[in-house]
């Protein structure tokens, strides 16, 4: 049959990055207790196209990472993975990338009931020039209270939701595990989120949140000092957006630093 993907173009623009998104499929995670968890992730998987191409094949996307999920390898050899896809491809540079919810058997501070807390995350890896890269993404729920709000009022201080969104690079010789990196992004909040509170639980957590003041400037700062001292991270991005409860508007701040 005829190849139409393969017929020249004569525009002459190289197109960056070309692919398929929003594919779902299983992911395995391995976990820090050394067990798997197997989730549902989405995958987007992207290449370089050549000026002299009309398009990609769509087609062999699907194909490498089919073959990956069935190797038991997907979530472990992103690297692997995604050079075969730039190979098939002919492509001198790719992306992959799956997001994914993973789960944490999280215990209430004071009565210590367990029940499991979802966290949005990503791994991502790219292959430019021959250099690979990986990046690992998380998105932590957390509460924030307001200094000023406390400090001015007779009583009470308003506090709010907010997300913490950190991703990391690293070597590949490395290892940061997602459960690390979400503790570490928890103790920099005014207190943490739970799945589960009874009346003792609510109580510790309102009482630590109002001990524990802080503007989005306080958390985002705390997140970069720690992730500044740790050696093995290469690079990193912080994002802090608290969902305001008397505004209506959120309160942002966003950092991006090289640790190298």
């Amino acid at each position: 049959m005829k190849d139409i993907q393969n017929l020249q173009d004569n525009r002459e623009v190289d197109i960056q990055k070309v692919g398929i998104n929003n594919l779902n499929l299983p992911l395995t995670v391995q976990r820090k207790n050394s067990s798997d968890q197997i989730v549902s992730a989405k995958a987007r998987v992207c290449v370089s196209l050549p000026k002299n191409y009309k398009g990609t094949h769509m087609s062999r996307f699907v194909e490498v990472l089919t073959e990956w999920q069935n190797k038991h390898l997907l979530g472990v050899d992103i690297k692997g993975c995604l050079e075969k896809i730039i190979k098939k491809l002919n492509a001198k540079s790719g992306e992959l990338k799956f997001k994914f919810t993973y789960y944490i058997d999280k215990k209430s501070p004071v009565k210590k009931m367990s029940a499991p807390m979802g966290y949005e995350c990503s791994f991502e890896g790219r292959i430019d020039g021959g250099e690979y890269k990986f990046i690992l993404g998380v998105a932590v729920p957390v509460t924030t209270l307001c200094p000023c709000s406390k400090e001015i009022s007779e009583y009470g201080a308003h506090n709010q939701r907010a997300i913490i969104k950190v991703k990391i690079s690293y070597d590949e010789s490395e290892q940061i595990w997602l459960e690390d990196l979400i503790e570490l992004v928890e103790s920099c909040s005014s207190c943490p989120v739970y799945t589960l509170l009874k009346r003792e639980d609510e109580k510790y957590v309102t009482e630590k949140a109002w001990e524990n003041p802080k503007f989005v400037e306080d958390v985002l700062r705390d997140v970069v000092v720690k992730l500044r001292q740790n050696k093995i991270i290469n690079e990193f991005e912080v994002e802090c957006e608290a969902f305001e409860s008397i505004h209506n508007h959120s309160a942002w701040a966003f950092q991006h630093e090289t640790n190298r």
